[in-house]
Parts: structure tokens; C-alpha cells; sequence
């Protein structure tokens, strides 16, 4: 069975519901995105912090996956289907993806701010000031932020070297570095990329782009799939 990897962004959660950064024009109740996804911005106003991740759970508890999603599901009964996924919400495993790698974190979890391997589930929306890890330190929202290493990026450069196919899928490639991950594509390998608007893949090899929102994209993708495999 050849495996398929995917690599998915915010426009595949967009249709679900849920705001991407770019869509709230970098502000989020006229707070700059720095000052709540930024480890300055945890230092200087924790509960903002808290605050603006508790509103994400929130959006996220009343969202669904889309056809985006369960399209990728429907994927696996043909590849061995590998997500490697920039978004933090949940939507890939609750329509049924079976192997998730999430670069940039979790929304569901939080972690130590002492420990980052102390990782615990949040049940329902709230983490609150106050709320600690065993070790008696505050948690805070298990997420990668702006100008924190990534440190899931190598296992999901592992898994890229080893794909047969390679799909990208609502995100614009501008978002290091998960955007570099196409350049460990092996050459001669079928590349695809899926969304609305215009972007730019420098790989220096063909791609085949797909016009649409990824609701309608991956159904697209499964029927060329079917063609090619």
C-alpha cells in the first residue's frame, strides 16, 4: 500500500468554522496576535494568554469536521494515509484520521511551564490561573508559538522522506518550517497541492494544483488518486 502524506493548515479548518489568524487580520479583540501566541506575550499577561485559548476551545466544541476532513478518511481504505497537520484542533481525529502528527501543538492539551514533558488532556474549554501541573507550576496551553522551536518537525520530515504521494491542503507555504517540508520530497514523486487562492511552491519540480477549497479539493484529489494508483 503506498503512502500518502498529507500536510494540512488552517483553510481545511476554515471551513469547519474556525478563524485563522490571517482572517482575524492578525488581531483578536483588538489585541495583536504576538501578545497571545508569543512567549513574551505569555510573560508579560497570562491570563489574555488563557483567556484567548479558552475562546479557541470554545469555537472548536462547536465545530465539525467537513468534508475535507472525512475525505482524507475515506482516503485510507486506498494508502497508508499520514496527516502531518499545522492547525491544533482536533477536527483530522474526530473525523476518523488514524495517523495524526500535529506540528504546532494541541488545543485540548496544556503542559507545564517547568516540565514540558508534564502534558495533561483539558476537559471542556477552560484552563484558568491557578491551574498546575504536579510539580505546582502554572499550566499553559500545550501549543508552539511564535519564535518557539518545533519540536515535532523531525519526525514529520521522516515521515515525508518516506512518501509515495504528497499533498499539501489549505495552507498558503509561507509558515516555516513546515513549509520547507516539501523540499524532503524525494524526486519523481507526485506532488499535490490544494487550495483557493494563489501560492507560491518553490520545489523546482511539477506540481499538480488544485483550484478549490479543500472541501471540494480532496474529493477532486480522490478521483485523480483513483486514476494514478
Amino acid at each position: 500500500m503506498k503512502k500518502l502524506v498529507v500536510l494540512t493548515g488552517a483553510g481545511i479548518s476554515a471551513e469547519s468554522g474556525l478563524k485563522t489568524f490571517r482572517e482575524m487580520d492578525g488581531l483578536w479583540e483588538n489585541y495583536d496576535v504576538m501578545e497571545v501566541a508569543s512567549p513574551e506575550g505569555w510573560a508579560k499577561d497570562r491570563k489574555l494568554v488563557l483567556d484567548f485559548y479558552n475562546e479557541r476551545r470554545k469555537q472548536l466544541l462547536k465545530a465539525k469536521p467537513n468534508a475535507g476532513h472525512t475525505g482524507l478518511v475515506q482516503l485510507e481504505k486506498f494508502f497508508d494515509v499520514h496527516i502531518i497537520t499545522q492547525n491544533v484542533d482536533d477536527l483530522h481525529e474526530r473525523a476518523g484520521s488514524t495517523n495524526v502528527l500535529h506540528l504546532h501543538g494541541y488545543l485540548n492539551k496544556a503542559r507545564s511551564t517547568v516540565d514540558p514533558e508534564l502534558i495533561y488532556d483539558i476537559i471542556g474549554w477552560e484552563l484558568k490561573l491557578g491551574d498546575t501541573c504536579e510539580k505546582g507550576s502554572q499550566l499553559r496551553p500545550h501549543i508552539v508559538w511564535f519564535g518557539e522551536p518545533v519540536p515535532a518537525i523531525e519526525e514529520a520530515i521522516g515521515i515525508t522522506v518516506q512518501a509515495d504521494i504528497f499533498v499539501v491542503a489549505g495552507t498558503s507555504m509561507v509558515v516555516y518550517p513546515a513549509a520547507g517540508l516539501i523540499d524532503y520530497v524525494r524526486p519523481g514523486i507526485p506532488i499535490f497541492v490544494i487550495d483557493p487562492n494563489e501560492i507560491s511552491v518553490s520545489s523546482g519540480r511539477k506540481i499538480e494544483i488544485i483550484k478549490e477549497k479543500a472541501s471540494l479539493g480532496v474529493q477532486i484529489l480522490i478521483s485523480r488518486l483513483m486514476q494514478i494508483q
